[in-house]
């Protein structure tokens, strides 16, 4: 790289794919865990399901810093209005102050976010903030760089009143399937399913992931290659 050419001054591609889907009785989010910075990988094992209470989470994308500044800022208020109301915060409130605090910086900030859970009021729920600070109620929504690859994938697969496993099975394959085609993601993947029984956390690692088009079966090391047994030398 040359270093007089500017490069180092360039703008960094930010690449991820978070996914956030409704089904019947909860949601499930999903996530890469890929963390790049232009062509290098800065952490491939990041978690991008980040809590913000007992029954809210936000998947995060863009700006690694500004996602977690916003997540930190609005965990930091949901504590508080849940002690003032003295019940656990909605999915709509948790998903208005991340769009408040999104859109009252939008000129700084380079993150979008997808904010999911279940309450009593309304059940699970998904909240789509793309950059700016638009809230969009959504039954599933997807973002990140490996979005572009799964619009239509997700108009031909998905329907309403799904179950838990079509759900989570359904996150784990467009995330795959995201990782496939999309260099900025990768890694493993990982799942968060809300429901009215709680929380639940799934982890996927990547040498179990389905392969897709043709990909190479990857090898755990290059001591595989050496060990392999060599060819019979040439008897002349």
């Amino acid at each position: 790289m040359d270093v007089s050419s500017g490069d180092l001054d360039a703008p960094h591609s930010m690449g991820t794919t978070i996914i956030g889907v409704t089904y019947d009785g909860g949601v499930v989010l999903g996530a890469d865990s890929r963390t790049s910075t232009g062509m290098y990988v800065a952490n491939r094992a990041s978690d991008k399901i980040t809590q913000l209470t007992d029954n809210v989470y936000v998947c995060r994308s863009g700006s690694a810093a500004d996602s977690q500044i916003v997540s930190d800022y609005v965990r930091f208020y949901l504590h508080q209005h849940t002690i003032q109301l003295g019940q656990p915060s909605t999915v709509k409130v948790a998903a208005n102050l991340v769009r408040l605090v999104a859109y009252g910086n939008k000129n700084m900030l380079q993150t979008g976010l997808i904010v999911g859970g279940w309450d009593k009021y309304e059940g699970g729920k998904i909240y789509g903030i793309p950059l700016g600070g638009t809230v969009l109620d959504l039954p599933f929504t997807i973002g990140g760089s490996g979005s572009s690859y799964l619009y239509g994938f997700f108009d031909q697969v998905w329907k309403e009143g799904m179950t838990r496993e079509e759900a989570e099975q359904l996150v784990v394959k467009a995330v795959s399937l995201a990782i496939a085609r999309d260099g900025a993601s990768g890694g493993v993947v990982r799942t968060v399913t809300i429901n009215k029984d709680g929380v639940s956390r799934k982890f996927y690692p990547g040498d179990t992931l389905p392969l897709w088009h043709e990909e190479i079966e990857a090898q755990n090391s290059l001591l595989d290659i050496v060990a392999a047994a060599s060819p019979e030398p040439m008897i002349t």
